[in-house]
């Protein structure tokens, strides 16, 4: 699947190469934390969900870039409301995408982490019940789950900058891509911690009350700015790059 390159202009991409060419790293490297990239898509209004689930957001194109960018991080980090909204599966179910890792000398998926401050999980969605997974649960209060396939393993949550220490120097995160929902994302950027947004806009207008705004669940301090990186385009969807902060 190909996609139009509007910035910087140029030939057009596809989702593999363009994430491939992402830089993903801090420079200087970072001792303490992951590089973290957050992904969400989004109507023109700004709305995250449609009847609370982002799926009907979401297109081919989409499902294409999302993929790609599993592929290539080292872990993914969602919230426990995203994972039960979403009904997760296994991170990457295609086996050209895990052979792929392997040939690279990498584990064949990416590690799933979410954090939970209220000890709940949504243990009864698919992923829980994939053998090939592996879970790291942050977790103020650690929940009880018997029958799991998956590998589960609790770390304690203090703060989610110790957490992200705790990837970085406790598990060998590198690089780290968050998957929302608005409110583990607004968090993360009262926190400082997101080095990039990658946001898909899909040509939908929802216009009612009730769907997730992509920022949401608490106000930021401050303006955060947003650096356009790069800009895609295929079948009247833009996937927009940008820098956050400094």
């Amino acid at each position: 699947m190909r996609y139009r390159r509007l910035l910087p202009a140029g030939e057009p991409v596809d989702a593999r190469a363009h994430v491939s060419a992402l830089p993903m790293r801090h420079d200087p490297p970072s001792p303490d934390r992951p590089f973290l990239s957050v992904n969400f898509v989004a109507s023109v209004d700004g709305r995250t969900t449609v009847s609370g689930e982002s799926r009907r957001l979401s297109g081919a194109a989409d499902r294409e870039l999302f993929y790609a960018l599993r592929e290539r991080v080292d872990a993914v980090l969602v919230g426990p409301n995203t994972l039960a909204a979403e009904r997760y599966k296994r991170m990457l179910p295609q086996h050209e995408r895990r052979a792929r890792r392997q040939s690279a000398g990498r584990d064949p998926e990416p590690l799933m982490v979410t954090v939970t401050r209220s000890g709940r999980l949504p243990f009864e969605i698919p992923i829980f019940q994939e053998p090939e997974a592996r879970i790291l649960v942050f977790a103020s209060d650690p929940p009880v789950a018997a029958g799991l396939a998956a590998t589960v393993e609790y770390a304690p949550l203090t703060t989610l900058p110790d957490a992200m220490r705790a990837l970085h120097n406790s598990h060998g995160i590198r690089t780290l891509l968050c998957e929302g929902g608005p409110g583990l994302f607004t968090a993360l950027l009262v926190d400082r911690l997101v080095d990039e947004l990658l946001l898909t806009v899909a040509p939908t207008l929802i216009g009612r009350d009730g769907e997730a705004a992509l920022v949401s669940g608490g106000a930021l301090p401050a303006p955060i700015q947003a650096a356009p990186l790069s800009v895609l385009e295929r079948d009247g969807t833009l996937f927009l790059r940008y820098r956050i902060g400094g």
